[in-house]
C-alpha cells in the first residue's frame, strides 16, 4: 500500500512518497503496489494529483485523476492481484500505467444510452492523447497505459 505524505519527513509534506521535486526537464517516476480494493481508487488518485501539482503539471491534474480512477477501477474489478501504479514524466510526455496479474482482456462494449458501465476506455480515450495495453512477457497479466504528449516545460499538446 502506498504511503500516505505524512509517512516521510525528508520530503516536503505536499509531496506524495516517490515524487521528490525536480526539474521540468530531468525525467521523473513513481510507482505505487496497490492493494487489490476498490477503496485504494479514491486515495491514489488524490496522491496523483498532488504528484503532478509537485511536477509542476498540475494544469493536466483534472484529465488525468479522470483516466488514472477510470483505469485502476476497471483492474480491480476485473483484474487480479498484484495492482501496481506507475507514472513517468519526461520532457516531452506523462505516461501512466496499471499492470495487473489478472488473464483478462480489455474490451470495447456496445454501449446504448441506458448503459450503466463500460464507458472506461472511451473516457481514456477521450482525455489520452494516445492509451493502449501491452501483455506481460511469459506470465499473465497485462499492462494498460494512457499518455499525454507535452511540449517544453509541461504544457500539454493539443
Amino acid at each position: 500500500m502506498p504511503e500516505t505524505p505524512d509517512d516521510d519527513t525528508s520530503r516536503p509534506p505536499d509531496v506524495p512518497q516517490g515524487a521528490d521535486r525536480h526539474s521540468p526537464d530531468e525525467p521523473r517516476a513513481v510507482c505505487w503496489d496497490l492493494p487489490h480494493d476498490l477503496s485504494i481508487v479514491s486515495k491514489a488518485r488524490a496522491m496523483v494529483r498532488e504528484t503532478l501539482t509537485a511536477w509542476a503539471l498540475h494544469h493536466l491534474a483534472d484529465d488525468v485523476v479522470l483516466v488514472v480512477g477510470e483505469m485502476l477501477a476497471n483492474t480491480i474489478v476485473h483484474g487480479e492481484p498484484v495492482v501496481r501504479f506507475s507514472m513517468r514524466g519526461r520532457v516531452d510526455e506523462l505516461r501512466v500505467e496499471v499492470t495487473d496479474r489478472g488473464p483478462g482482456r480489455l474490451r470495447r462494449l456496445a454501449l446504448d444510452a441506458e448503459a450503466v458501465h463500460g464507458r472506461g476506455l472511451a473516457i481514456v480515450g477521450a482525455l489520452a492523447h494516445d492509451h493502449g495495453v501491452t501483455p506481460l512477457p511469459r506470465r499473465p497479466g497485462k499492462t494498460v497505459w494512457a499518455r499525454w504528449r507535452l511540449f517544453p516545460h509541461g504544457k500539454a499538446k493539443e
